[in-house]
């Protein structure tokens, strides 16, 4: 089950946002009532070669991956919150999910780079 919940993440978080940012750059149309954050990053993204492109997509994607993991060690209960003693637990379909996900997450990422 813990393995069903990891790629589901990977897919809802890491894949769909990573290629809703990349719709995101790649079609906005800047307009006087832009955001001015989405003009400057939108002008960033402009500014690089195809290949810093592809680049910053995978910093994005790293970054994701990188939040997700930390976030699962927190509710493992490997990584600690700085000032909350509070214990998360998470269940799924009311099963203990044993403080392995942050590892099962890990596992299916190594897999997947391997697989590439």
């Amino acid at each position: 089950m813990n393995e069903i919940f990891v790629k589901s993440l990977y897919e809802s978080i890491v894949k769909e946002n990573l290629q809703l940012y990349k719709n995101l750059y790649e079609t906005t149309n800047v307009t006087p009532k832009t955001d001015d954050y989405w003009k400057k990053a939108i002008g960033f993204y402009d500014s690089l070669t195809d290949e810093n492109k592809d680049t910053f997509m995978r910093i994005i994607e790293q970054t994701m991956i990188d939040t997700i993991s930390n976030m699962l060690g927190v509710i493992d209960g490997s990584s600690t919150l700085k000032d909350c003693s509070l214990e998360p637990k998470l269940l799924l379909d009311s099963i203990d999910t044993e403080g392995e996900l942050q590892d099962t997450f890990l596992e299916f990422i190594e897999e997947r780079d391997s697989n590439s």
